[in-house]
């Protein structure tokens, strides 16, 4: 009894193997992630929610996920270079107190019945800034707290915690406080930002170098005065580092292209989901959290199956799976009005996009330097994350145009139908370079930390 394996070898429980060689430093950053994504999934359904009492026009309302998104575009070039040239700890620590700032005013600003469109982008556009900072820079601490060959397995607990609290947990709960009052889900996720970031201050140590300063100087001998310290290297040349180290990594340069293309084609069909879900599948505002919960149930399935999953079938067609199940979805989704249908489509399509993060978070981490890790990491968010506001432009565009041109109906059901197609082209041109083989020579490739 309690043997597993060859005779004599004690029995390893699941979660042993999962959380073997993570320390208290990760549970730490673990715990202010999931805070943070408490808090972000709250306001995630509340902020369009909001949007759709204030206005019914599909592009107006693709402007709060387009103002969610902007700082991607717009932001994370720099943040990356902040994370390289800064302390990463102190980092997270002072996006996040920002954070708890400005939803503590948007709590206030709802309550007070003084809320605005244009006040509501602003609220989004900064919290936006303010995940960018985090998040990024999270990727890039991790590699200094985890085993280089525990990162897969960390980023998969990291993972599963994001799809639990923020898409299992918050969503439903914030449709409930929704019908409450509207003020609620910003007001708490004002608290779980100042939790997140007192558990990340918790974190003993210093994280991460000025790779355009010299090191601190050494003591000259007596009667000499120390050298002056090299200037700063400017923020564009360390920005411009980052993009050719990205760009002549085969791999890394296809797999940022292939993100911007998932995730441009998962904006478009986010940009309008409320109106979609309240229109087509007559869902009030708890219905429209259970609704997402779908998402964090594949989500979580995908960050416990996803390493696994990885391992067996390989790299390469585990990433295959997340290109190619948006095309029967998509058109799944785009021909129904049925609830539980869609839901279910949510739930596959999520599973596989965990998938493609628990092996490329993991490949980015082993194989980018850490000196340059945060302005990489950036740069591949750049391509991979700062194309969904453009993703959204085009959804709610795409919406206002067929609604114009057909009917309503058919306008909130074609970001769909285009999506399908544009997964179609990416296959076709991804398979062939995203491959089990391609990956394992990268790895090989792959710096020691």
């Amino acid at each position: 009894m309690g043997q597993d394996g060859a005779a004599g070898q004690p029995a390893t429980s699941w979660w042993a193997r999962r959380t073997a060689g993570l320390d208290g430093r990760f549970w730490k950053l673990w715990g202010a992630v999931a805070s943070s994504n408490l808090g972000d999934g709250l306001a995630s359904l509340a902020f369009p929610w909001l949007a759709s009492l204030l206005t019914r026009d599909a592009l107006a309302i693709a402007g709060v996920a387009l103002a969610t998104r902007l700082p991607w575009l717009v932001f994370s070039l720099q943040a990356g270079v902040l994370g390289d040239r800064l302390d990463r700890r102190r980092l997270m620590v002072g996006a996040n107190t920002v954070r708890a700032v400005v939803a503590g005013g948007a709590a206030a600003a709802v309550a007070a019945e003084v809320m605005s469109l244009p006040l509501l982008y602003l609220a989004a556009f900064v919290l936006g800034m303010c995940e960018v900072l985090f998040d990024n820079t999270s990727q890039a601490l991790l590699p200094a707290i985890v085993p280089r060959d525990r990162l897969e397995r960390a980023n998969g607990n990291i993972m599963g915690a994001q799809m639990v609290v923020a898409d299992f947990v918050s969503r439903p709960v914030a449709g409930a406080l929704i019908g409450v009052a509207l003020s609620l889900p910003f007001a708490i996720d004002a608290v779980t930002a100042a939790v997140s970031a007192g558990l990340i201050a918790l974190i003993p140590g210093r994280f991460g170098r000025d790779p355009g300063a010299s090191p601190a100087a050494e003591v000259a001998p007596t009667g000499q005065i120390p050298a002056a310290p090299a200037p700063r290297v400017p923020m564009r040349t360390q920005i411009g580092e980052g993009l050719v180290w990205l760009w002549n990594h085969r791999l890394l340069r296809t797999l940022a292209l292939a993100l911007a293309t998932l995730n441009g084609v998962g904006a478009a069909t986010m940009a309008t989901i409320v109106l979609f879900a309240q229109e087509v599948l007559a869902l009030g505002s708890f219905g429209f959290g259970l609704l997402m919960v779908a998402g964090g149930i594949g989500g979580l399935a995908g960050s416990l199956a996803g390493p696994t999953l990885a391992e067996r079938i390989g790299s390469g067609p585990s990433m295959l799976l997340t290109m190619v199940v948006p095309i029967a979805t998509g058109l799944i989704i785009a021909t129904t009005s049925n609830a539980w249908v869609v839901g279910a489509c949510m739930v596959v399509g999520s599973f596989t996009a965990i998938v493609w993060n628990v092996v490329t978070v993991s490949l980015r981490q082993t194989m980018i330097p850490d000196e340059i890790l945060g302005r990489v990491n950036s740069v591949y968010r750049f391509f991979g994350w700062g194309v969904m506001p453009l993703g959204t432009l085009l959804g709610g565009g795409l919406v206002t145009l067929v609604e114009q041109q057909i009917s309503r109906d058919v306008g909130l059901r074609a970001p769909f139908v285009a999506g399908a197609v544009i997964h179609v082209a990416l296959v076709a041109v991804a398979a062939r370079r995203l491959t089990t083989d391609a990956v394992e020579q990268a790895k090989a490739a792959a710096p020691e930390r």
